[in-house]
């Protein structure tokens, strides 16, 4: 009996102690980023290493969007002022250009204006070429973007992703429709 109640002890202590590898968050993915330095809207060098240390998170829009980026950048916007709310610090969020080409560093600025973006913890990079955005969205946050031969529309992801201080993907939600903000803003602490 003793044996029994010791092996189960121990069953416990082992799968508290895997948890605390994956910082409490439940399925964790910690998908390594390669490292980046892109141009931000203050038309400043931004990159992996200004983001050490931070829990952050991120999505993939463009400013002359017709349909996703509106509703996903409003979104951000929402969660950027719920993590303000609960007083949550050393929170980063960061959304890359997926058309480089026509969101110049000023277009950005206005299009973060537009939604009231805080910009002391909000950053919308570009300054890289078209394949290079594509290939650094699929190999590091595994989503598509593709622009096309003919149009303005750029194909890319909707979701948001989160980032733990060591720049690793922890988890990723819809940043489109019925957000899971309560569980976004539990997972940021459950990373601080």
């Amino acid at each position: 009996m003793k044996l029994r109640v010791l092996a189960m002890i121990s069953l416990a202590a082992m799968l508290l102690l895997s948890a605390c590898g994956q910082s409490g968050i439940k399925d964790a993915l910690n998908w390594e980023l390669a490292d980046f330095t892109y141009t931000n809207q203050e038309n400043k060098e931004f990159g992996l290493k200004d983001l050490e240390g931070k829990v952050w998170v991120a999505d993939f829009i463009f400013t002359n969007c017709e349909d996703v980026c509106m509703p996903m950048t409003a979104n951000m916007k929402k969660l950027q002022q719920l993590a303000e709310e609960e007083g949550i610090e050393n929170i980063e969020f960061v959304s890359f250009s997926v058309d480089p080409k026509v969101d110049t560093p000023e277009v950005l600025k206005d299009y973060g204006s537009q939604y009231s973006a805080d910009f002391s913890n909000w950053h919308f990079l570009t300054g890289y070429e078209q394949e290079e955005i594509e290939k650094y969205a699929m190999d590091n946050f595994k989503t598509i973007v593709k622009k096309p031969q003919t149009g303005d529309q750029v194909i890319h992801g909707t979701d948001f992703y989160l980032v733990d201080q060591e720049g690793n993907v922890m988890k990723y939600y819809t940043g489109l429709a019925e957000i899971p903000f309560d569980e976004i803003i539990s997972n940021i602490k459950a990373l601080q």
